[in-house]
């Protein structure tokens, strides 16, 4: 709830893991091929120009051109590694005002810290505003795809914006110029392909090339993502491009959920299409939400639109919760709408609570609203108790 301007979310076993990979790859030296190391001090390794590496520390970093196709370079670089190394490239990000970056902050929470290639350091967090609040940078506009081959086989893949400092853990970084962003979402999809039918752990190879592609500013990007949300495609795929459609992909995206909300037949991935449509900043994305709280088959999904709805806050939502408390025929959903209402700001969910708590005809119903009025510790909700216990 929402009181004296603080927001308080109880939300119980709701997290989504946004895991990004880097694929490290290396390749033997040539003549003709510019070998640039970072001091042994990990000072950053300042680049020029926008389709660039990113600055690079702690790292044996070496440039030259992509040689042909970028998935057959790939796989002549992957094939000739023994030990671990690392492979990047850059590309147009999507549009939008968004900074991606690893998970350890500075000390001041508004830059990112260096990027850990090495080690267990594989969070990713995508924000909506850039690094530096009071300057829009230019090279967020460009995302640093980086993956990791060992052994003659590609095992990791991260992304970072390409202004973030990248510490490479000692390691080698090929980096190629002059990648067709096509080209890019073509080997990723190759990996989001691979591991159709066990892509459902948080750190595989094709939930994080999935990740990558979502963040693609080519046309490309989309002709995958929407490939990837096709009710034949397994429901792990398309519950992970619901997301990012709502998240990353702007207007298209809204349209791709709102399909994915009528057509899919799966009432998992429906309740995720309502979570992608409450992080989407479309307008129709709240009408959306709506009807599918109103009219779903699914009643775990008309809750679930319920839940996010009330994330969103807003008169519309309050009609919509509403509404299912007075109307659907499904108890479950009438109590998960009382507790839609607890998740509004107090001043106009606590007035519903004890309007709900008085006059509904549904005692589970009118239980429900007892209970979450006395967890918002709102003076109103202890003058209803009182009024009560004194009848």
């Amino acid at each position: 709830m929402k009181s004296d301007g603080t927001t308080v979310r109880k939300i119980p076993g709701m997290s989504f893991v946004v895991a990004g990979f880097v694929w490290l790859l290396a390749t033997p030296m040539h003549a003709e091929t510019r070998r640039v190391e970072t001091a042994a001090t990990g000072s950053p390794m300042q680049t020029g120009g926008e389709n660039d590496a990113p600055p690079f520390q702690n790292a044996h970093v070496v440039k030259r051109a992509v040689r042909g196709a970028l998935g057959e370079d790939v796989l002549r670089w992957s094939g000739a590694t023994t030990g671990a190394r690392w492979l990047g490239y850059s590309v147009a990000a999507v549009e939008g005002d968004r900074t991606v970056c690893c998970s350890n902050w500075d000390e001041s929470g508004h830059r990112c810290g260096a990027c850990q290639l090495e080690g267990n350091h594989v969070g990713m967090n995508v924000n909506s505003s850039p690094m530096e609040k009071a300057t829009v940078r230019l090279e967020s506009q460009w995302l640093a795809v980086l993956v990791r081959a060992e052994n003659g086989r590609i095992v990791k893949i991260r992304m970072f914006s390409a202004d973030c400092t990248v510490d490479g853990g000692g390691k080698d970084v090929l980096w190629l110029a002059g990648v067709p962003d096509s080209e890019s979402v073509e080997l990723l999809s190759g990996y989001v392909n691979a591991e159709k039918s066990h892509g459902e752990g948080d750190e595989s190879l094709g939930k994080s090339a999935l990740t990558a592609i979502a963040l693609h500013g080519d046309a490309s990007a989309e002709k995958a993502l929407l490939s990837f949300a096709e009710p034949t495609q397994p429901e792990w795929l398309r519950r992970d491009t619901a997301f990012w459609l709502g998240a990353a992909r702007g207007a298209d995206g809204f349209h791709a959920l709102r399909k994915m909300a009528h057509d899919d037949p799966s009432p998992r991935v429906r309740e995720q299409v309502t979570f992608a449509l409450s992080v989407s900043k479309e307008p129709g994305a709240v009408n959306e939400m709506i009807r599918m709280a109103h009219d779903d088959t699914s009643a775990q999904v008309r809750g679930q639109a319920l839940f996010w709805l009330a994330q969103k806050a807003g008169k519309k939502a309050l009609g919509a919760i509403d509404a299912a408390i007075q109307n659907d025929p499904d108890t479950e959903v009438k109590k998960r709408a009382v507790f839609a209402l607890s998740q509004l700001p107090h001043v106009e969910g606590v007035p519903k609570l004890i309007e709900v708590a008085q006059t509904n005809k549904n005692a589970e119903v009118r239980k429900q609203a007892m209970f979450w009025l006395g967890q918002s510790q709102d003076p109103r909700a202890l003058a209803f108790f009182e009024k009560v216990l004194g009848q």
